[in-house]
């Protein structure tokens, strides 16, 4: 045993005192989407079974996994602030942690249609996780199916609320396809986005043969229709993508047969404004959108085709940039083509796009935020352990907060803090002390960061982007000299400070 004269203990005794010491305000792991699950046919031995692919680490990890649920192209979940799974579900039936049944989570969304794929339905964003507002371990499932299959269009939207205290914390259903809305709807395309005051959430969908949005609000007090806005262009029942961009502002709504629509979007009204009409160069049913962290961009894939689209141009449709054609590509071979399919923006700041087929691959978009051809995507760049059916998840940004100073900033989140530790968030850092790899975890900002790790000296040593909206990044100092080094973040006037020590 080292005596506690040892000047190394020491000098560790006091550099730990120093992390310790720091305040702390803010500082916590967040997960909630960092987990995407996919692949299908578990009882087969690979290439088939489960994928998934973990973001808590800052950067893609990618694993197979031996479970029951399957997912095709419906695919939802949540993890806890830690990234810890707490449910999933391919829309027939939810799962707990273990990948097991729920407790009374069979026999969701009721239909012909959904009998037909107890494995999973082949419905994009047709199930969407929420948190109530309020009430720690309390969710909802808002989901939907084909209920009319010669018609093509879904006659409910359901709802179904889960309570974790059950089974053991594993979690339990205590109520199970409530309908919310009995009409015709266009199949699928449920999303939200979170309110103006930063607690509640807008969910929305889409009346079907009509221009007509419905608009649910979901409240401490449950989940309710707020009312229906007409805009836009009349839509058949249609496949394809909705998405908001990750700070609320925006809404994009894209099937090919009808092309793409861009609104703009007020989260204290719940309200769409300035409906954008565009002819996309292709006409290719079932494509996907997904924006760039900034919001700036939004990328359309199209089958064969991948587009950018500047939402600051004067003329958003002249703004287009073609960045990408098929290049012919099969995995594992002929004729499985790894085509352009549904789109989702990633918790490490990249765009994702799945192939239109179970696929070994996806393709992925790796720096979104820059213009035309520099937003640089590489098709079929991600490799998969599984076959993957299209099921990228349909995750709303959690980590979105109040619109400060609008009307509908009214609860006081975000508020209360003293202006030093505005300019001063800190980040918590894990493991620590370390032999060279660490992941910092801080709170999800909205616009770029930056991070400088410098050493005693003041020497910087690495320094690196921090997408927007992330909340763990990990940092790799394999060649670093033991010692204290002092890890720095900024975002726009905000910065947070963690010393980190390197010993081997």
């Amino acid at each position: 045993m080292k005596s506690r004269t040892n000047p190394t203990w020491a000098v560790r005794a006091a550099l730990l005192f120093l992390i310790c010491w720091s305040p702390c305000h803010l500082a916590r792991a967040q997960g909630l989407n960092n987990l995407w699950m996919g692949g299908t046919n578990s009882e087969e031995p690979m290439p088939f079974g489960g994928t998934d692919l973990n973001f808590i680490s800052g950067n893609v990890m990618v694993s197979y996994t031996n479970r029951d649920i399957d997912f095709r192209r419906t695919s939802a979940n949540i993890t806890d602030q830690s990234g810890n799974l707490l449910m999933s579900t391919n829309g027939s039936y939810l799962a707990n942690a273990t990948g097991d049944t729920m407790l009374n989570g069979s026999g969701l969304n009721p239909s012909a249609y959904t009998a037909l794929f107890p494995e999973g339905l082949y419905l994009g964003q047709s199930a969407l996780v929420l948190p109530k507002p309020q009430e720690v371990g309390a969710y909802y499932l808002i989901h939907g199916t084909v209920d009319d299959i010669v018609g093509q269009v879904a006659n409910f939207l359901y709802l179904t609320a889960i309570d974790m205290g059950l089974d053991g914390g594993l979690g339990g259903v205590v109520l199970k396809n409530q309908i919310l809305i009995a009409d015709d709807l266009n199949v699928a395309k449920i999303t939200a986005v979170r309110h103006a005051n930063g607690r509640d959430w807008w969910v929305f969908c889409h009346k079907a043969n009509t221009n007509t949005f419905y608009r649910l609000l979901v409240t401490p007090d449950g989940v309710s229709i707020d009312g229906t806005q007409s805009i836009g262009i009349n839509r058949p029942a249609d496949a394809g993508q909705v998405c908001f961009s990750p700070d609320g502002s925006r809404f994009a709504y894209y099937w090919g047969d009808d092309e793409l629509e861009v609104f703009d979007f007020d989260r204290c009204s719940g309200l769409f404004s300035n409906a954008v009409f565009i002819v996309v160069p292709d006409a290719y049913a079932g494509p996907g959108v997904a924006f760039s962290p900034n919001s700036r961009f939004l990328y359309v894939s199209s089958v064969e085709d991948v587009y950018q689209y500047d939402m600051q141009a004067a003329d958003i449709e002249a703004s287009m940039v073609h960045i990408a054609t098929w290049d012919g590509f099969y995995s594992p071979g002929p004729p499985f083509a790894t085509l352009f399919d549904i789109a989702q923006l990633a918790p490490d700041g990249k765009v994702y796009i799945a192939t239109g087929n179970s696929t070994l691959h996806l393709h992925v978009i790796h720096d979104p935020d820059q213009p035309g051809l520099l937003c640089n995507m590489v098709q079929h760049d991600l490799e998969l352990p599984t076959y993957y059916s299209n099921s990228l998840p349909n995750h709303p940004n959690y980590h979105l907060g109040p619109v400060d100073g609008s009307l509908c900033d009214s609860l006081g989140i975000n508020t209360g803090l003293q202006e030093e530790e505005k300019q001063h968030l800190v980040l918590n850092s894990f493991p620590n002390p370390t032999s060279g790899p660490f992941m910092l975890s801080y709170p999800a900002q909205s616009v770029v960061g930056e991070l400088e790790v410098r050493d005693l000296s003041g020497r910087i040593v690495r320094s690196e982007r921090i997408p927007q909206w992330s909340t763990v990044h990990r940092v790799a100092l394999d060649h670093a000299a033991e010692g204290l080094y002092m890890c720095r973040m900024r975002w726009q006037g905000l910065e947070a400070v963690v010393r980190i020590i390197i010993e081997r």
